[in-house]
């Protein structure tokens, strides 16, 4: 009777412990450092810790979370940062006097290809070496070409010749080709203009691919609109460097020539620039008809908004909400044509 009473109360035991052991695994299962945490559980039972005055009462209302992710501490003090020196008033400001303030700092420029304009999923970009732009397969041209000019561009020359008007491999749906514009009595007008790209014979000749053309007038092409091209580069060696969004306004009815593809022809052009290397951003925009004229420049400047109710283009999309839209709803002449005559 003792040794089956004994052999009984042996199993039981062992069948107590390999339970007791399966529960352990289960309930500690994926932990990390699974025999620390069961020995810091069991010590609590043991020896309680004392609560601090804080937990000592369970109906107090918990502290709010502090954020803890850098990324999104950092990006919120450099724009902060970088509005208060712009004087741009943010929800949690007082109200306060804007002022010319020395260097913005300029953190947002730091985004890669800030300057651009709001692209969608299945907008067609075109990037080449010193440009990049949106190429529209129905209007068999981009809307937009953007670029940076630096003084070191403008200062510089180098000749166009032997540079030939040419397909753009690039294009997936395929670009405009020099023969459309054949006897068409329009010329092959640069939105991204050869004369501003001379440090490089890569660069000049890619200026020259049929995707950065657009049909001109060529009394327009040659006169008002190289004005505009040559203020442009004026103003570079002046500021030092510029960001540049030249483009048609493309529209449902347009004209059209072409011998191979139907190009619509435009019947007004605008040109944006943003300057960061003054005391404060400025931004200017142009608008004009694709036809001769004699007027000063300064009589084709609109605010941004205004050419962006006309192509449906947001333009420099990623700067900060604030700055943007002061930039744009306002056009400056005398910031820009201050050192410049007409």
């Amino acid at each position: 009777m003792f040794r089956k009473g004994f052999r009984w109360a042996s199993n039981t035991l062992f069948l107590l412990f390999f339970f007791f052991v399966v529960g352990l695994v289960l309930h500690y299962k994926g932990r990390t450092k699974p025999l620390v945490t069961f020995w810091n559980d069991l010590r609590s039972l043991v020896l309680p810790t004392r609560r601090t005055s804080s937990e000592s009462n369970p109906y107090k209302a918990p502290e709010p979370s502090v954020a803890t992710d850098d990324r999104v501490a950092s990006d919120s003090q450099e724009n902060s940062s970088l509005l208060e020196k712009e004087g741009i008033e943010t929800a949690e400001d007082s109200p306060k006097t804007t002022q010319e303030r020395p260097d913005l700092g300029q953190d947002f420029t730091k985004a890669k290809e800030f300057y651009f304009p709001a692209v969608g999923s299945n907008d067609q970009i075109i990037r080449h070496s010193r440009y990049t732009l949106r190429y529209r397969e129905q209007y068999e041209q981009a809307d937009w070409v953007a670029y940076r000019l630096t003084s070191d561009e403008a200062e510089s020359y180098l000749s166009r010749a032997g540079n030939q008007f040419k397909p753009d491999p690039l294009v997936q749906t395929g670009s405009a080709v020099p023969q459309d514009y054949t006897r068409s009595g329009y010329d092959r007008g640069h939105l991204a203009p050869a004369g501003d790209f001379n440090l490089s014979t890569t660069e000049k000749s890619e200026s020259f691919y049929m995707s950065n053309i657009s049909p001109q007038a060529p009394q327009f092409n040659r006169g008002i609109w190289n004005d505009l091209e040559q203020k442009m580069r004026d103003w570079a060696r002046r500021d030092g460097e510029m960001y540049l969004v030249t483009g048609p306004v493309l529209k449902p009815n347009l004209e059209t020539i072409g011998r191979n593809n139907q190009i619509a022809v435009p019947e007004q052009y605008y040109k944006i620039a943003l300057c960061l290397t003054d005391k404060k951003p400025r931004m200017i925009g142009f608008l004009l008809k694709n036809e001769p004229s004699n007027q000063s420049l300064k009589t084709f400047v609109v605010s941004v908004d205004e050419i962006e109710k006309l192509t449906g283009i947001d333009f420099f999309a990623r700067l900060p909400d604030a700055l943007e839209r002061q930039l744009e709803s306002r056009s400056t002449i005398d910031d820009w044509f201050s050192k410049f005559g007409n």
